[in-house]
């Protein structure tokens, strides 16, 4: 039968009350129960049998203090304890407010503890029993080191629990400690969220880990946990991280706002994640190293700041029905020797490779799909990668690149509308084509290097903007039943001692079937050009049905290729205009006159034999976005082309997000790729700025300085590098290392333009759309430029060419609506089509 004891205030209570809680306790037998009245008892309790605590007027009304300097204010020895409705105050942040000790038991119910942590310890053997904990609707907060420890042998279970403003680790599980964790709210911690070391358990359902200073969760050693419907929000570190041999199930989880990756998995480590979303990592969305496996169906990874998933070492990833969607670099980027197996997953706009395979890393995709990124499937490993039933579309460059020496197969591949070549296959890679399609390129459909010998089925080109296929110098293979449709330059360019094999090919409605260099020698087996067959030294002259047989040679071959082959030679006079045809820009126009007339001096000593001046022909261009600073870029190259002064002068354009790495040791290889694709022309970096931000730290943007001053140095006359960016900011980037200001010897100012600037490239625009601006609009256009503020979102020629697109979508609708227009209404901007039209 259970007793009740009351513990109340002297004077209150009745006869027989306790004037304090510990009498109480010694004065109770196993199972009774003690009510305290409301107020603030300054003890050190010890429960040694199995009593019950509670507060007779609710939550809240009770405080249990340890007395100053001692600590806990309860300590529990005996098993079946409980509290009700009580708050216990620590002494010491730093030490157990509540102490529970092997073997005992304790429940929590609608309890506070504050200032100090819930120590819960187990027996150290499995023969010694466990400890039982549980917490029901209760709440810790502001303890220092963790907010709740169970370690040992202890079983715990948290219900609707909240662990808030811990200096520390919100929860600690150590040795073989397991707990089961429901509707847990845990935020505000400087430490991890929680940690498991030793071979601790851990299931967590329906529950917030929130703001916490380090990783949301982390696991150590042998650990395991079960994760699902739960949120990680805005950890200081990794939102999940594996390490050891630690397992990880997640289940409907949402991961967003990690400073570092959204998952971490490394060493020996497992993860398997399900329906889960990993969003707006300050890094990875998930990184996997070492030796450890991550598996993943049916997730998501948005708006990652490094690549979305990064294996690297011997790592393994399989993902399944995945989406990767946004993101600074790759989608998915795999180094070292691990491999990554993505079947029926979709990586849309992604600032880099859609996915990028180096090193010896092995990939394996099946369905999948890759749209919108600026490259779409980059294989330079020789390991041997598989692409099979992929679709690749929209890519701003080359569609799918098998880098020099890389080996891949491709089966059902699909490529469309790649802004340069579809296929590109590089020196000495290997390449097994079979089926699938190459769609709407802006470049050729397949490019193969020097020393590139792939073999190729049942391939079919339609619509390539310059070749079906570009054959470089001393390239070969075998291709087979290949079909090339409507190229814009010739379906087949084969150049100087290339040997392809040409067997049952079909070439029909292209501009021309064959161009030849001198030295080719591709042979023809079965094929044919819209039904007529192609012979290898047919003259050019078009055969009796007017399409064109074999043309020995095509004076576009030096293009053929898309985006690879050398530039035409320029002729100065003509890159001079076109320099002062650009609105506005005198000053620029001036400074670069100027630096011609030098260059030009230069030259002709070197000619003559005499020793030349020194001469830095790096530059700095300062201005604010859109004032034509990569357009002058580009022309400032083939001007030092057409002098002589470079080889290519083509233009590479880079941001600190094509240079700066990931981690330790990535910078420099990263910054050295693409100065090398610069060697010959100009590297461009639009806001240079960055790479020296203000508050540097640790930053790997000096990395990628010093690494481009080497470079700078090491290649100083064949590559002219040109740092963009916002004119307050560029002092701070030459002043980031001693080796700049020595390099950039020379600041071009781009200003704004003036309204009447504005107008004139509104039409230029116009003009070469065939459009024209009426009287009227042209008047309105400039009080509307006019009055435009001049703020952060102004992008100068920039605003001007979305006004004018603006205006011819309003043009549009506006003529839409009239029954017959006229050829003069067809091409008319009027007042009326400007997106804000000033006052009438």
């Amino acid at each position: 039968m259970t007793t009740r004891h009351t513990v109340a205030p002297k004077g209150q209570g009745g006869r027989g009350a306790y004037r304090t809680i510990g009498e109480a306790i010694r004065a109770a037998s196993p199972g009774d129960l003690v009510v305290i009245a409301p107020g603030t008892w300054t003890e050190n309790l010890v429960l040694d049998r199995a009593v019950v605590l509670t507060a007779e007027h609710g939550r809240g009304s009770v405080v249990i203090a340890a007395p100053p300097g001692e600590a806990p204010a309860v300590t529990v020895d005996g098993p079946d304890c409980a509290l009700h409705n009580i708050t216990v105050w620590g002494s010491d942040a730093g030490l157990p407010a509540v102490s529970v000790s092997p073997g005992a038991g304790l429940v929590l119910e609608e309890c506070s503890v504050e200032g100090g942590r819930v120590q819960v310890k187990g027996p150290e053997d499995e023969e010694g029993g466990t400890t039982a904990v549980v917490l029901r609707r209760c709440r810790l907060e502001g303890a220092r080191l963790a907010g709740l420890h169970l370690a040992g042998g202890v079983r715990a279970r948290l219900e609707d629990t909240a662990v808030t403003g811990v200096d520390g680790t919100g929860v600690v599980l150590s040795g073989t400690a397991s707990l089961d964790a429901v509707r847990l709210r845990l935020e505000r911690t400087t430490g991890s969220g929680m940690r498991l070391r030793g071979r601790s358990r851990l299931r967590l359902t329906d529950s917030v880990l929130a703001g916490s200073g380090r990783a949301g969760l982390l696991l150590e050693d042998s650990t395991e946990a079960m994760a699902g419907e739960s949120r990680i929000e805005t950890p200081g570190a990794a939102g999940v991280h594996l390490t050891g041999s630690a397992r990880a199930e997640l289940t409907d989880c949402r991961i967003r706002g990690a400073a570092a990756s959204g998952l971490v998995v490394q060493e020996t480590a497992r993860l398997s994640a399900s329906g889960c979303s990993v969003a707006d990592a300050g890094a990875n969305g998930l990184l996997v190293t070492g030796s450890a496996e991550a598996e993943l169906a049916d997730c998501r990874i948005d708006r990652s700041t490094f690549s979305a998933v990064h294996l690297a070492g011997t790592a393994v990833g399989r993902l399944a029905d995945c989406r990767v969607r946004g993101g600074s670099e790759h989608g998915v980027h795999a180094t070292g020797e691990a491999r990554i197996e993505l079947t029926d997953c979709g990586i849309t706009d992604v600032a880099m490779t859609g996915v990028s395979v180096l090193e010896r890393a092995v990939a394996t995709l099946t369905g999948c799909r890759v749209a919108g990124t600026a490259a779409g499937i980059g294989i330079g490993s020789p390991a041997g990668s598989t692409v099979a039933d992929t679709t690749v579309t929209g890519t701003k460059e080359i569609g799918v690149q098998v880098a020099k020496g890389a080996a891949v197969s491709l089966a059902g591949i699909r490529i469309s509308g790649a802004g340069a070549a579809g296929l590109v296959v590089d020196e000495g890679a290997e390449a097994t084509v079979t089926g699938g399609r190459v769609e709407d390129c802006a470049g050729s459909g397949a490019v193969v290097w020097t020393g590139a010998r792939p073999e190729v089925t049942g391939l079919h080109i339609d619509r390539p903007g310059k070749n079906g296929v570009f054959l470089a110098e001393g390239a070969g293979g075998t291709f087979t039943s290949l079909d090339v449709t409507r190229a814009g330059f010739p379906a087949l360019h084969v150049a100087k001692a290339a040997d392809p094999v040409f067997r049952h090919c079909r070439i029909r409605d292209c501009a021309e079937a064959l161009g030849t260099d001198e030295g080719a020698e591709p042979v023809l087996e079965d094929c044919t050009a819209d039904g007529t067959p192609l012979i290898f030294g047919t003259p050019a002259a078009a055969p009796a049905n007017g399409k064109p047989g074999a043309a020995p040679s095509s004076p576009s071959a030096a293009k053929a290729a898309g985006d690879s082959g050398e530039p035409e030679e320029e002729n100065l006079e003509d890159l001079l205009g076109e320099l002062h045809e650009l609105v506005g820009l005198d000053r620029v126009k001036q400074d670069v006159g100027s630096l011609v007339k030098l260059m030009q001096t230069v030259r002709r000593r070197e000619e003559a034999g005499l020793p030349a001046p020194p001469l830095s022909r790096h530059l700095v261009f300062a201005g604010n976005p859109g004032t034509g600073k990569t357009t002058v870029a580009r022309l400032y190259g083939r001007l030092l082309k057409a002098l002589g002064l470079l080889r290519r002068g083509h233009l590479i354009e880079v941001d600190r997000t094509a240079l700066v790495g990931e981690y330790v040791g990535h910078t420099g290889p990263k910054t050295t790729a693409a100065f090398n694709r610069a060697l010959g022309g100009v590297l461009f970096i639009d806001e240079a700025y960055s790479l020296a931000p203000a508050f540097a730290g640790n930053d790997f943007g000096t990395e990628a300085v010093a690494t481009l001053v080497k470079l700078m140095e090491d290649h100083r006359d064949d590559v002219v590098v040109i740092a963009a960016g916002y004119p307050g900011d560029m002092h701070r980037f030459i002043g980031s290392n001693p080796g700049l200001a020595s390099r950039f010897g020379r600041t071009l100012v781009f200003e704004d333009y003036e309204p009447g600037e504005l107008v004139s490239i509104v039409e230029f625009q116009a003009g070469q759309h065939r459009y024209e601006l009426t009287p009227t609009a042209r008047t309105e256009l400039f009080s509307l430029f006019e009055a435009m503020p001049r703020g952060e979102g102004f992008g100068n020629g920039r605003s001007a060419r979305q006004i004018f697109q603006e205006m011819t979508e309003r043009q549009a609708q506006r003529v839409a609506e009239l029954a017959a227009p006229t050829a003069e209404q067809l091409i008319s901007l009027e007042a009326h089509d400007l997106p804000h039209p000033a006052a009438r």
